[in-house]
């Protein structure tokens, strides 16, 4: 590096030089557009977080009919929401570890049965009310109940006991539980005064921010809170998520610098936006997944005949190829890949074949009626476009897909987990554990395909006590073949998150356990100006 170029970053950690003039002169310089942004990168990050300023979000995933309570949060605005107002007992980093939040240590006893939670000292809630043990259990009893219909309630089967005593939450396993910090770090169980029971929807955590707005599908404002107990992240002092669920029109906001940050990039248009020198494109690869589930109970998906024909019948090379346009993988028909520990790789993978789809078809005895599919692109960026590729495939089988649009507002309350044949997407979960017992078991709120197979449901909590792990790979294994051939599940691709962030954002970096860095690009992030 030349001395003015030296120079140049120096100036730009002691905050003398913006974004602006850096990428200028570096560029009288003959330096890349590539490297110059990487080098002003690393020099403000060196200069330390920014203080102040509104950042300004603009997300897919959010409805009229979203409420603040963790419970039955499903998409990616009220995800946002929760992870600025409240805490949850512990959350799962980027490396894949488990990190302490409210739960400043966590131990279990060496059988997996027993784990202790010791409450962080000093925590309080927005009220003013201090943070306890108590909180921890009542938060998990109401999760656990089914009348909260949380997203959170198979993880936290299997549950023997619970309860606290001065400052600790102890839970007491039926079955020796490795993963269970993990089953915790569920994104809904945040920690709320008395465990919501009194209002869930008071919107009252321990969070870094404060509600201020709360206009469900359209947007939600944020103050800082002034006693927040981790004074490492909170940089700016205002956060406003606006729900913009339009992709044209969020891309438009991202790039008229209406908003610092967007979720969902659609793949389509992501090459062009990141040519733009005030945007970089985030992609990063892991555990996400969009899929067409069936409900495995209900007429026509209620025949296995027919649920394999459509599996055989969808192109999954075209829909990445086409869809994701390299932002991705093609998928297997099971909610897991080579980013989870213990997978299983030697599965075979399944092909477009039209004419096993048509064997299996006729052998269904199916009437040649339309099937509906049930699509918005409020599920995934290119649903609507993915479900023509996949009538398509389907029809060389002799197979009639209709499609039957939805509209955006409302799809995750009147077409998600109540029609039986539609588009939708998962986030994944940190391991196998969770993934499976949070839409698999028989008994979940989030079963959106109503498999029901008691078999699976045996091995599952079995391999939650295996601490052998070659043995605890097999059952994986093995449950993952119920899924793919005797389940609902048609997943044709695994997604990368991808997301457009404006070159003001500093510290940002990249997250594969979900969309903004895990929703906490606006709480550890700062403006550079």
């Amino acid at each position: 590096m030349n001395e003015q170029l030296t120079h140049m970053t120096d100036q730009v950690t002691a905050g003398k030089l913006t974004r602006r003039e850096f990428m200028g002169k570096a560029a009288a310089l003959g330096v890349s557009a590539a490297m110059a942004s990487t080098l002003f990168a690393d020099a403000a990050r060196a200069a330390g977080p920014k203080k102040g300023g509104t950042m300004k979000l603009g997300m897919l995933g959010g409805e009229s009919t979203n409420t603040l309570d963790p419970a039955p949060a499903a998409t990616q605005v009220p995800g946002m929401v929760l992870r600025l107002y409240g805490d949850q007992i512990v959350d799962v980093g980027p490396d894949g570890s488990i990190n302490s939040r409210l739960a400043e240590s966590v131990e279990g006893s060496d059988d997996a049965t027993i784990w202790n939670f010791k409450v962080r000292n000093g925590v309080e809630f927005h009220n003013g009310k201090t943070v306890t043990a108590e909180d921890f259990l009542r938060t998990v009893e109401r999760h656990a109940n089914e009348d909260s219909k949380s997203g959170a309630l198979g993880v936290l089967q299997g549950i023997k006991s619970m309860k606290a005593e001065g400052d600790v939450f102890t839970v007491e396993m039926e079955t020796p539980t490795a993963d269970l910090p993990y089953l915790m770090a569920d994104w809904h169980l945040v920690v709320q005064p008395d465990g919501g029971f009194d209002d869930p929807n008071a919107g009252i955590g321990t969070g870094p921010y404060i509600i201020e707005v709360n206009e469900p599908g359209v947007r939600h404002t944020f103050k800082k809170n002034p006693n927040y107990w981790d004074d490492s992240i909170g940089h700016v002092e205002e956060v406003e998520v606006l729900v913009i669920n339009d992709a044209t029109a969020r891309m438009a906001a991202l790039q008229s610098g209406q908003v610092h940050m967007v979720n969902s990039v659609d793949p389509k248009v992501a090459g062009l936006l990141g040519r733009a020198p005030n945007l970089d494109i985030r992609s990063v690869s892991g555990r996400a997944h969009y899929i067409f589930p069936m409900h495995c109970n209900t007429a026509p998906f209620d025949n296995n005949d027919l649920r394999m024909a459509l599996k055989h019948a969808i192109n999954r090379e075209e829909m990445v190829e086409k869809i994701l346009r390299g932002f991705g993988s093609v998928g297997n028909d099971i909610p897991v890949n080579a980013s989870y520990p213990l997978f299983d790789d030697s599965i075979e993978q399944r092909a477009y074949d039209p004419e096993k789809a048509a064997e299996y078809y006729k052998k269904s005895g199916h009437d040649g009626s339309p099937i509906v599919l049930h699509v918005s692109d409020a599920a995934f960026a290119g649903a609507v476009d993915a479900a023509q590729l996949f009538q398509q495939s389907a029809a060389a089988a002799g197979i009639n897909i209709e499609i039957e649009r939805a509209p955006s507002d409302g799809y995750w309350s009147e077409v998600w987990n109540v029609k039986p044949f539609c588009a939708s997407y998962w986030s994944g979960r940190p391991v196998q554990d969770q993934m499976y017992t949070t839409a698999y078991l028989s008994s979940a709120d989030w079963n959106d395909t109503r498999f029901n197979v008691p078999e699976f449901d045996e091995l599952l909590f079995a391999a939650r006590g295996e601490l052998d792990e070659a043995k605890r790979k097999e059952m994986y294994s093995k449950m993952a073949m119920m899924v793919r051939d005797q389940g609902g599940l048609i997943a044709p691709m695994f997604n990368d998150f991808v997301d457009g962030v404006s070159t003001n954002v500093q510290g940002y970096e990249d997250d594969p356990n979900g969309f903004l860095m895990y929703s906490w690009a606006p709480i550890k992030c700062w403006l550079d100006a």
